[in-house]
């Protein structure tokens, strides 16, 4: 919760999992990836067992596979992001990105770091409309980078904001991702996405079967 009246949303969401009858072999494990805030954790009853777990691996594996792989940087577009998943990705140069206010806007500025000539990839837990993503983009491609891409665990896009980034492939960094990486998390947004470019789907399913040990 930010502003006044605003609905604690994943409180309310956490207290109605809670309530999953217990299983025969006790209470009913419950997989999440990439949880919002770490304080969430604490919002579950003992009827289920919260198995928190990370969509980054997925991410990881498929930089590996690029041809430029070792010239990624990964770029976190606030503190918040940077705190969530620095520590999975330490071994990548990092660059930080923040939120400035100026008078009734908002823009995105570079804190940390050095994109020029990279292939930068912005991480984050979820994307909805995808505006501090393409001021991020921006902002990153002003500063020299190479390219950039970015990955979200959770494609969430109301409305088909995805459209925002779709493209025919070859742009460069200014005007749009080179890929774009989300799981398949938000089947919804699957649908919609594949076979378009910059989109790529990340499978959850042998995470979630590694969590449950299947």
């Amino acid at each position: 919760m930010e502003d006044e009246g605003d609905v604690a949303t994943a409180f309310t969401l956490a207290r109605i999992l809670s309530n999953i009858p217990i299983s025969r072999g006790g209470p009913t494990s419950l997989v999440i990836f990439d949880i919002h805030a770490l304080q969430e954790r604490f919002y579950f009853g003992d009827n289920v067992l919260p198995c928190f777990e990370s969509g980054v691996p997925l991410l990881k594996n498929r930089l590996q596979q690029l041809p430029d792989s070792d010239n990624i940087s990964i770029a976190f577009p606030d503190d918040g992001s940077w705190k969530r998943f620095h520590k999975q990705l330490q071994h990548f140069p990092m660059i930080i990105c923040t939120k400035v206010r100026e008078g009734e806007q908002r823009f995105v500025r570079l804190k940390e770091g050095d994109p020029k000539g990279r292939h930068v990839v912005i991480v984050d837990d979820f994307v909805q409309s995808g505006g501090t993503l393409i001021e991020c983009q921006k902002v990153l491609a002003a500063h020299g980078a190479a390219q950039v891409s970015a990955y979200v665990t959770h494609g969430i896009f109301p409305n088909q904001t995805w459209q925002r980034f779709q493209h025919d492939g070859g742009v460069g960094p200014d005007k749009g991702m080179k890929y774009f990486w989300i799981t398949d998390s938000c089947p919804l947004t699957v649908k919609d996405v594949k076979g378009r470019p910059p989109f790529e789907v990340l499978s959850l399913a042998s995470s979630i079967a590694d969590a449950l040990q299947i």
